[in-house]
């Protein structure tokens, strides 16, 4: 008798599948409702308006410098590469909106110049960013 208690000692063991399952579960639970912080690459000073308003989603930013680079997704872009670049950004998220974050200093030539490609590759609506006065 002392052999089968022993016996049923050594085979006890916890099986932890379930909680793998439901830890598995979560985590993807989690990666999926994850809203990813989209970020142009520089720190501007956004100028100041009365009538800004929150947008929930800006998920294609360009970024504009006050010595006229352009930033799109950290990278910086020639002029020339802005409608190609954008249009691309497009086929990824057609859904999106398109805003420009542009330095209150910023040329406002160079943020012209950016709409004008914006315009190229097929976007109608743009936002530009601002801090609210109030």
């Amino acid at each position: 008798m002392a052999r089968r208690s022993r016996q049923r000692k050594d085979e006890q063991t916890i099986d932890i599948t379930p909680m793998l399952d439901v830890v598995f579960i979560m985590l993807i639970f989690f990666i999926v409702t994850t809203s990813f912080v989209k970020e142009t690459g520089i720190q501007v000073t956004r100028p100041e308006a009365i009538t800004a308003e929150l947008k929930e989603r800006g998920n294609i930013l360009i970024g504009v410098q006050e010595n006229g680079e352009v930033w799109i997704n950290k990278n910086r872009v020639e002029m020339a590469a802005v409608q190609t670049v954008i249009e691309r950004l497009r086929s990824e998220a057609p859904e999106g909106e398109t805003v420009i974050v542009a330095d209150k200093t910023a040329d406002n030539a160079v943020v012209i110049q950016v709409m004008q490609q914006l315009a190229r590759a097929g976007i109608g609506q743009v936002s530009i960013a601002a801090e609210n006065d109030q």
